[in-house]
């Protein structure tokens, strides 16, 4: 359940993040090096949009989630591939999701919307492995004497 949890609480928070930037790249609102008023004025917006981004973003963290907890059960698979792994999925499935927004189009604009996944995938499944205890191997009984 406390992976369900970091998933919840830190996709929609990077991913809403990550999404306002790249679509503020994207409409080249930053084609010059940007001013403390444009970076207060994008901050503003995002704080008074965060809401919408648990709204909407909440249930593809989850199913992320879902797919680390998957990958988790699979004993072959080490922590750092499981990281590795979630991250393309989230990076992919983000890519499809976003990846058509607008009429641009190109490598820039495909790494830009991949990583509103990929970003938040692999830093809540490291913070899964991190602070979520995982259990070891069983404890071996030691023979009676």
């Amino acid at each position: 359940m406390k992976r369900y949890l970091i998933f919840a609480a830190v996709g929609p928070l990077l991913g809403g993040f990550w999404l306002l930037l790249t679509t503020t790249m994207m409409s080249g609102y930053f084609s010059h090096p940007p001013s403390a008023a444009e970076i207060g004025k994008l901050l503003a917006v995002f704080v008074t949009t965060l809401h919408f981004s648990y709204l909407f973003g909440l249930l593809p963290a989850l199913m992320i989630g879902a797919i680390e907890d998957i990958l988790y059960h699979v004993k072959r698979i080490g922590p750092t591939l499981r990281i590795l792994l979630v991250g393309v999925v989230a990076f992919g499935a983000a890519e499809l999701l976003y990846g058509s927004r607008g009429q641009d189009s190109g490598l820039f604009q495909f790494i830009m919307y991949g990583l509103v996944g990929f970003i938040p995938g692999t830093l809540s499944a490291f913070l899964v492995h991190k602070f979520v205890e995982e259990p070891g191997p069983p404890a071996q009984a030691s023979p009676a004497t």
